[in-house]
């Protein structure tokens, strides 16, 4: 008999595969799949910061807000989502005829009192104003000719020796 078993008939467990395939209990990919390790962090990560934040987050964002007020409008600005979906909930269809009526009349009076605070009365009389006569207003009358400009003399350039010399 032979020393070393043959290799058909004993499995060969390399890296949690027998002959190429999947041993019972081994993964695919025993890291894990990049989806599931990115959930995983940034669940850590969310956990971690509201530990953080209710140990002395009220008074860092305070310092934050008054030492570097820049920051802090940053940090507001990437809070607020890009997009805001706003859908009406059932507007007037679903207001009964006294909330229409109610509605109405409040929509009335503050018209009426916008317009009172915008109208506002200006006293005073008009004065008429002289314009020049209708041939001042011509063109070219009343203008001087344009001088013309005399060319100027070119001056020849200095010659430099060239350098080294």
């Amino acid at each position: 008999m032979h020393a070393k078993p043959n290799r058909d008939t004993v499995p060969q467990v390399i890296n949690g595969r027998i002959n190429g395939r999947f041993a019972p209990g081994y993964s695919g990919n025993p890291g894990g799949s990049p989806e599931a390790a990115r959930k995983a962090l940034n669940k850590s990560t969310i956990l971690e910061m509201h530990r953080a934040f209710n140990i002395g987050g009220r008074k860092a964002i305070e310092k934050v807000m008054k030492n570097q007020p820049a920051v802090f409008l940053k940090l507001l600005v990437l809070l607020v989502p890009k997009e805001m979906q706003i859908e009406p909930k059932g507007g007037v269809k679903a207001m009964t005829e006294d909330q229409i009526v109610q509605a109405i009349e409040a929509i009335e009076s503050y018209l009426a009192r916008r317009s009172g605070e915008a109208a506002k009365v200006i006293e005073g009389t008009a004065e008429l104003a002289a314009l020049p006569a209708p041939e001042a207003q011509s063109i070219g009358v009343g203008l001087e000719p344009k001088r013309q400009r005399r060319p100027r003399e070119r001056t020849p350039r200095k010659v430099r020796p060239p350098p080294g010399s």
